[in-house]
């Protein structure tokens, strides 16, 4: 038991380290996917045709084709067809925000239009224009719907980084890797699926904790 908790300890300082690495790609994924996931949704129901089918162009590419095969597409295509290198970890962050902006996007527009049509009449007899009906009543009411599929996204957001473990960079899952094939014990793996695990634990209930203040927040606004 003791020679377990040695070599875990051992291997730790690596595992952190990679470790750092989804944390790292988990909030740069955050800050620009779920602002950039808005316009697409927006524009997906836009009246302007053009920019309606390039927004729905882009989620269709990006929902149909494999996260992994986009990873290779920025890290190794780009560079043999328009010249353009950009390092393991960029590339990655590149990747998952396009992605997940998609994702993101289908996931605003089901809330926005979940939302009563009535909602929208109010606001014309309130004398709001469509900006301010969509930012100022819309979207306030649609982010506590989405927060859940949100919610589902950011916890499959930390597993997939994982797959970045294929361009190379010293992520969780690669420095877990390379500790079995040195040492030809498993236990990497298994310490590596805890970490993962207290993560998606911590998101979880930060998500909860942020539900549950929407809800006080809207019973006092309703009182």
């Amino acid at each position: 038991m003791s020679e377990t908790f040695d070599y875990i300890l051992l291997i730790l300082p690596a595992l952190l380290q990679g470790t750092k690495i989804i944390v790292v790609m988990f909030f740069m994924t955050l800050i620009f996917a779920i602002p950039l996931g808005l316009p697409l949704a927006l524009g997906s129901d836009s009246k302007v045709l053009p920019v309606r089918w390039a927004c729905r162009a882009y989620v269709f590419i990006f929902r149909g084709t494999p996260l992994m095969l986009q990873l290779f597409f920025i890290y190794f295509m780009l560079p043999i067809y328009f010249g353009l290198r950009i390092d393991a970890l960029p590339a990655a962050i590149i990747t998952f925000v396009l992605n997940y902006a998609a994702y993101l996007s289908e996931i605003y527009r089901g809330g926005i239009g979940s939302i009563e049509r009535g909602q929208y009449e109010a606001s014309i007899c309130l004398g709001l224009n469509k900006f301010q009906t969509m930012f100022d009543i819309i979207i306030p009411q649609a982010i506590k719907r989405v927060l859940p599929s949100v919610t589902n996204e950011m916890i499959t957001l930390v597993k997939d980084t994982a797959l970045v473990s294929v361009l190379g960079v010293a992520d969780l899952m690669k420095n877990s890797r390379a500790a079995v094939n040195r040492d030809g014990s498993v236990m990497a793996y298994l310490v590596a699926a805890i970490i993962y695990l207290i993560l998606n634990a911590v998101l979880t209930k930060l998500s909860y904790r942020f539900e549950d203040k929407l809800s006080r927040h809207e019973v006092r606004c309703n009182r």
